[in-house]
């Protein structure tokens, strides 16, 4: 049993992986089995999960079925079922299935915008304006700005352009903001000041943290986050995701990786971490190979071994 003491302090855990990770497998997952797992994922606890992406098959094939599978999920009471949209076709569909809330998404980076939407800033926060006025409050919605922390093409962005984008989506009603550390580039110093600033000037925005682990940094940036008074976090069940943009990288922070280490420090996520590990199991056999989340093959910290049979080992 364990014996952590409780801080309190509630968070709340955020899944992409059904998106962000299911779009850079190579192989399509039958629409029933994302069903099956987003059923799964509904009942863990989890505070939110970003279903699919409302995009052009041609563009995201492994996502082709969007409509299906948001219609066909069993909603539990009290999760929170999103979509990300493109674009106002994008948007009418999503708003067809009947989504809780619609994400948008757009970098700080010109460069990044340009190479991964093929438009300016300014014309992603122009279609941004559109969205919000069709939408109209019928259901909430978020706005992820990418490469806050870093692009891979113009290296560091300022944190004077961060305000200034996310003051953007203040002025348009968005509902919350996710900061994305789109290729892993963030460190925790940088991810502390980053949200101080942005928590100090808008304190009452709902803001949300999304980091990658591709230089194996996302706990440390969780934590940092964490501290600087984030308290909702997007990560991916068995680490699964990337960008096409970091070829190579490991993706998301892990969901029950991070679970682990919140609730082992204390905090109240609301997950439940073996329903997550049970799942997380499961994702080799779905996405045809290993996952890089850790608690999964080691165990969670609680976990008990029998006393070796020779006590002349040393170990480290």
């Amino acid at each position: 049993m364990s014996t952590v003491p409780k801080n309190g302090k509630r968070l709340y855990i955020q899944e992409v992986s059904v998106r962000d990770g299911f779009q850079m497998e190579p192989i399509f997952i039958p629409t029933d089995r994302k069903i099956e797992f987003i059923n799964g994922l509904s009942r863990t606890g989890l505070a939110k999960i970003e279903v699919t992406s409302f995009t052009s098959p041609k563009a995201i094939p492994a996502l082709a079925d969007a409509e299906a599978v948001m219609c066909r999920i069993e909603r539990v009471p009290g999760v929170e079922y999103a979509a990300l949209v493109p674009n106002l076709r994008g948007c009418e569909r999503a708003l067809s299935c009947g989504v809780d809330e619609i994400n948008l998404v757009m970098s700080a980076s010109e460069s990044h915008n340009m190479a991964n939407l093929r438009m300016t800033p300014q014309q992603s926060l122009e279609q941004f304006a559109q969205i919000a006025a069709e939408v109209n409050g019928r259901v909430r919605l978020n706005a992820s700005l990418s490469t806050t922390f870093g692009c891979p093409f113009d290296g560091e962005i300022p944190l004077s352009r961060v305000l200034e984008v996310v003051a953007r989506f203040v002025d348009m009603g968005m509902d919350g903001v996710t900061l994305c550390d789109t290729t892993g580039m963030a460190n925790p110093a940088q991810v502390a000041r980053v949200c101080e600033a942005v928590r100090q000037r808008w304190p009452n925005m709902v803001f949300t943290a999304h980091f990658h682990n591709t230089r194996g940094m996302g706990l440390a940036n969780v934590l940092a986050a964490l501290q600087a008074g984030i308290d909702r976090f997007d990560a991916s069940l068995g680490g699964l995701g990337g960008c096409p943009f970091a070829p190579g990288a490991s993706g998301n922070v892990c969901t029950e990786d991070m679970v682990h280490m919140l609730e082992a420090m204390g905090y109240d996520t609301g997950a439940d971490l073996e329903a997550l590990l049970a799942l997380a199991r499961e994702l080799p056999g779905i996405v045809q190979h290993e996952i890089p989340g850790q608690v999964v093959k080691a165990g969670p910290w609680t976990r008990r071994y029998p006393l070796p049979a020779s006590r002349d080992r040393q170990g480290s």
